[in-house]
């Protein structure tokens, strides 16, 4: 990837980034191409927007928007990793849940997830804000992905 093909990727993330508030970074290392073709397509059904790019160009992204804002996330920027945008910020957590579910696997793994400004870091983080109920946006996204799937709340 030649420089300029890389400054386009970084303006592309920027514009990702400004267009939501809510983003997940995960890892979908070890999983097989057709598992990750299917996840995408179940992104694409719920209007979640993948994106799969270095974790350079990445932080390069966020830096350039507000490094401050953005630092929280820059840890959880190694290994294999996919974005899932979304304007709601729930999707990403049932799509998670639900591809670990049918899937019978860990797969993919949250490793930081930025809500409305709010920075939860791991995938124990997403386990543990499952049960304390605080009300804030990411522990309501996780406390109604059980009724979500039992399609109370569609």
């Amino acid at each position: 990837m030649n420089k300029d093909q890389k400054n386009e990727v970084i303006e592309l993330l920027k514009d990702k980034f400004k267009e939501y508030n809510n983003f997940y970074v995960t890892n979908t290392e070890s999983l097989t191409v057709a598992q990750i073709g299917n996840l995408r397509r179940i992104c694409f059904d719920k209007k979640v927007e993948m994106k799969v790019a270095k974790n350079t160009l990445i932080k390069k992204a966020l830096e350039g928007l507000d490094n401050d804002r953005f630092s929280g996330v820059y840890e959880s920027l190694n290994g294999v990793t996919a974005l899932l945008f979304s304007e709601n910020a729930k999707e990403p957590a049932l799509i998670i849940s639900s591809f670990r579910k049918a899937g019978n696997m860990e797969k993919p793994v949250l490793k930081a997830a930025f809500i409305d400004g709010d920075i939860y870091a791991g995938d124990d983080q997403l386990k543990e804000q499952a049960r304390s109920y605080r009300g804030d946006h990411w522990s309501a996204a996780i406390a109604c992905q059980e009724c979500y799937q039992r399609s109370e709340c569609r």
